[in-house]
């Protein structure tokens, strides 16, 4: 994949498929420190215990609908060429926590992409899920959490354009914060 976020899409996608209805997305960019870490946590059904064994093989899945699970495979990959790990913590019945790292300015590393059109994407999607984003870059942090969302807006929905316009717009201004290092959330 050509951007990280379309791997945390992936992921996240597939914790929902899992039977997650929470999923806290962390990415943690310290370029300063050389290194970008991406978590994706769920309170699915968990993994297979094949597929965790076997998460380098594209040909070990869960899924029914198709013999080939590429994104595990295809994540370990590009944090192997970034001289990064995979981590896959699950357990049944308790969820999956996937954690990437990679070497941030690895000439090989992937661009993190439209993080703000990843998150909204998902949300707009998934109404229904609770979605807890969080972003860090060098130590100044922003956070999104769809549960406060939904209290403070009463009669609109998490998939109402407005209201997803105005969620792209604040990720992606927090994030422009970050970047200064003038954060203010």
């Amino acid at each position: 994949m050509r951007e990280l976020s379309l791997h945390i899409l992936d992921i996240v996608e597939n914790g929902i498929a899992a039977g997650g209805n929470c999923i806290r997305i962390e990415v943690d960019e310290a370029p300063k420190k050389d290194q970008l870490k991406i978590v994706i946590r769920d309170n699915g059904r968990g993994m297979p215990i094949e597929k965790r064994d076997h998460m380098d093989d594209p040909f070990i899945t869960s899924r029914t609908t198709r013999r080939v699970g590429l994104g595990l495979s295809l994540l370990s990959a590009a944090t192997e060429r970034c001289d990064g790990i995979l981590r896959v913590d699950t357990q049944p019945g308790k969820g999956t926590e996937v954690e990437a790292t990679f070497r941030y300015h690895h000439i090989d590393r992937a661009p993190l992409g439209d993080i703000a059109a990843t998150i909204t994407t998902l949300i707009i999607g998934n109404p229904e899920i609770d979605f807890v984003y969080s972003h860090c870059i060098d130590g100044n942090e922003f956070s999104l959490d769809t549960r406060e969302i939904r209290e403070e807006m009463e009669d609109l929905s998490l998939s109402d354009p407005v209201v997803i316009h105005h969620l792209s717009e604040k990720i992606r201004s927090s994030l422009k914060e970050l970047t200064s290092g003038k954060n203010k959330s």
